[in-house]
């Protein structure tokens, strides 16, 4: 059995297969007995973890591999420097690991490797491991040029939430970058991006509700009973004409279960505190993964409720 040969990652590169005796013979033999995946030239994975892996984790096996190739001369950056930061992949073409070259190579794309063409200074990177990694400033900004708007702001938005950048530094970093050819439409994008957004399907619905001429909702507001006491923080909320907006993932109940909290139980615990909603006045509006895809029926409802709420 060969599975001493992978790293942490279930990566083996063919030089280091090749150093250890293991030649071009051998490992085809090994490929094709299926004690090996090849992952692209010169990486290889272990089948089984390869084959259990989905698109995300993929894509980090196969960056780990290509950074362990070309070693110094790269830093992992744009979609694959977002990833290893722990960035939502919604949106993101998962297909090439992406690389900009610290000696300014041309910009070329390569056997599933995208190489960037773009200038990194000292502060544009930090070491990860043995390997180099854009900065979050520069790897928010590098990705959010290539991706679509939406894609875009829910990775801006979560870099935001995490901590990892700040409007401020986004904005600072733009300024020095006047030159990039997307830097217009990085304005925009960096100008929609907001700290409130907790979640991918939060983002697009704040998104989905700007496009559709919506009044724009307070994100996570405070909710009171009449005592003072905190009922809960809600996602979108209306308090003029006291309507809120919940949307519905399924990752939020296992974000927010309690230590020892079945998901059942903090299902019950959130229809509850629902229930106080509503005893203080407020429509509660749910909202779901479905309504972001077909959007008209929901956006009448809610239409519907704030202008009732305003009469």
């Amino acid at each position: 059995m060969i599975e001493h040969l992978f790293d942490e990652h279930g990566i083996v590169l063919r030089r280091d297969l090749v150093a250890m005796g293991i030649h071009d013979q051998a490992i085809l033999r090994l490929r094709r007995s299926g004690c090996l995946a090849r992952v692209r030239h010169g990486v290889y994975a272990d089948p089984a973890r390869w084959t259990a892996a989905g698109p995300r984790h993929r894509h980090l096996m196969l960056t780990h591999g290509v950074l362990q190739l070309y070693g110094d001369d790269v830093a992992a950056s744009h979609i694959s420097a977002a990833l290893l930061q722990g960035a939502p992949e919604w949106g993101m073409p998962l297909a090439d690991v992406h690389l900009t070259d610290l000696y300014a190579a041309g910009e070329r794309r390569q056997a599933s490797v995208h190489h960037h063409q773009g200038r990194c200074d000292v502060h544009d990177v930090t070491k990860v491991g043995e390997h180099w990694v854009t900065t979050p400033v520069r790897t928010a900004l590098d990705t959010a040029a290539i991706l679509p708007r939406d894609p875009a702001v829910v990775l801006l938005d979560d870099f935001l939430h995490r901590g990892l950048v700040t409007k401020e530094g986004l904005s600072a970093e733009l300024t020095r970058r006047q030159q990039w050819s997307a830097h217009l439409d990085l304005l925009l994008k960096v100008d929609h991006a907001s700290l409130g957004s907790e979640s991918v399907g939060e983002t697009r619905a704040r998104m989905l509700f700007q496009d559709h001429g919506m009044p724009a909702p307070v994100l996570q507001l405070e909710v009171h009973d009449e005592t003072g006491a905190l009922i809960g923080r809600v996602d979108f909320a209306w308090p003029a004409r006291k309507v809120i907006v919940e949307f519905d993932g399924r990752q939020k109940y296992h974000r927010y279960r309690r230590p020892g909290e079945t998901l059942e139980q903090a299902i019950m615990r959130e229809k509850r505190r629902e229930d106080r909603l509503r005893e203080q006045g407020w429509i509660v509006v749910r909202m779901t993964w479905s309504d972001l895809e077909h959007p008209a029926p929901f956006l009448a409802r809610l239409r519907f409720r704030l202008e009732h709420a305003a009469a």
